[in-house]
């Protein structure tokens, strides 16, 4: 099946400060009990991006059940309120799962993240720690940036810059202009129109917006890293040596590790590359070995 061949349905689900987040579901026959995978794309992308259709297609495959949460902003219409989604914003994770596991205690729950999606989905494991809903089995995480002061400086330099930030940057400026529409003063728009890095960004918009004190404060707070030794579910972390978006010195070490943490940190990847097999028929390998890892886990875990 050819990733833009991924069947989809689309729910909305109400948050409690009056606006939404988008659920596309995958639309496939399952059996009664199926594992149920979640998915969270990263910076800027939702439900179609490759990476998650990859994993949906590979759920379906496998007779589960599946659904991709798309951040605010993010699932294709503008979301109601003058705010967008970041980082560290776990709220809206914590709902979903939660409204998941009430609807069916019996199923097992596996999460892959990829990215920012990753480092929201392990920042909320860590903070839940022992409270993590009973429902969710294990977590993947991909190409995640643990530490998001390390990997904005690297970032908003060189080639990186011109590049890969450059490219998030007009995204970026493209939402925020429509959001300037529904709410011209929400924030000083003319400084973010003129942001080019991450921190001037994350300084004239991310962090008013969103309650932090500037960008460090905003980093600081969000970064995934600190909570790794306090998760409580089964989870690996898939990374590579020369991703270009977080440096080695941003891994963590294994002493910042919960006993239930394991890492595959490869020499070679980039961010969410990780593909193998011969040129004519490459094999996206992180999506594979995510659901091998999350299919043995709920296995246990049932047992």
């Amino acid at each position: 099946m050819r990733r833009d061949d991924v069947p989809s349905r689309r729910e909305r689900i109400p948050t409690p400060d009056g606006d939404f987040v988008d659920l596309d579901w995958l639309d496939a026959p399952a059996a009664p009990g199926a594992p149920l995978l979640l998915v969270l794309h990263g910076l800027e992308g939702c439900w179609r991006s490759h990476y998650v259709r990859g994993l949906l297609g590979r759920a379906r495959r496998r007779g589960w059940r599946a659904v991709a949460l798309n951040f605010r902003s993010c699932s294709g219409e503008p979301n109601r309120l003058p705010r967008f989604y970041h980082s560290g914003d776990t709220d809206d994770l914590d709902l979903v799962v939660r409204l998941l596991a009430d609807r069916d205690q019996a199923a097992r729950i596996g999460a892959v993240g990829i990215s920012l999606g990753a480092n929201v989905l392990l920042k909320w494991l860590g903070e839940r720690g022992d409270a993590t809903p009973e429902p969710f089995a294990a977590a993947v995480g991909i190409s995640t940036p643990y530490d998001l002061e390390r990997c904005a400086r690297v970032l908003d330099r060189g080639l990186r810059k011109l590049t890969y930030t450059a490219s998030f940057m007009r995204s970026f400026k493209t939402k925020v202009r429509a959001k300037a529409r529904a709410f011209p003063d929400f924030v000083d728009v003319a400084a973010v129109m003129r942001a080019h890095t991450f921190a001037v960004y994350d300084r004239v918009l991310t962090a008013p917006l969103h309650g932090f004190a500037d960008e460090l404060d905003y980093w600081r707070r969000s970064s995934c890293r600190p909570y790794l030794r306090a998760i409580r579910r089964p989870t690996l972390l898939i990374s590579a040596r020369d991703d270009p978006f977080v440096p080695p010195d941003a891994l963590p070490e294994a002493a910042e590790l919960s006993p239930n943490v394991v890492t595959e940190f490869t020499a070679r990847g980039g961010h969410v590359g990780f593909w193998d097999g011969p040129p004519w028929r490459p094999r996206a390998w992180a999506e594979h070995r995510a659901i091998a890892f999350l299919s043995e886990a709920m296995a246990a875990d049932v047992c």
